[in-house]
């Protein structure tokens, strides 16, 4: 049975791992190649470091061919470990601070 379904209503859905039981985050975004028109993986962003302060977790890229089901509320997948993409990093400076704060 063929589904249809819409970025937005992708990003309502819960994702599980089938492995642990973990439950993974959101889609934030999907990877779609631009040659073959097909989606290769799903995203999940990072979630922050200290409100955002220190930076964020690596983003979770979750290949198109470890999704086991998707419900109406939840994504199944199955995965031992999960490629990360490499998060940006931002240095600390209590100096910014500093002059942030006109001290």
């Amino acid at each position: 049975m063929r589904m249809q379904t819409r970025l937005c209503e992708m990003q309502h859905k819960e994702i599980v791992n089938l492995k642990d039981g973990a439950v993974l985050g959101f889609v934030d975004d999907i990877l779609i190649s631009t040659g073959t028109a097909q989606v290769e993986s799903l995203i999940v962003c990072g979630r922050p470091r200290l409100f955002g302060l220190l930076g964020k977790q690596a983003d979770l890229v979750i290949p198109w061919q470890s999704i086991q089901t998707i419900g109406e509320d939840t994504i199944l997948v199955s995965v031992d470990s999960l490629p990360a993409q490499a998060a940006p990093r931002r240095s600390f400076s209590w100096k910014k601070w500093r002059d942030f704060w006109g001290a």
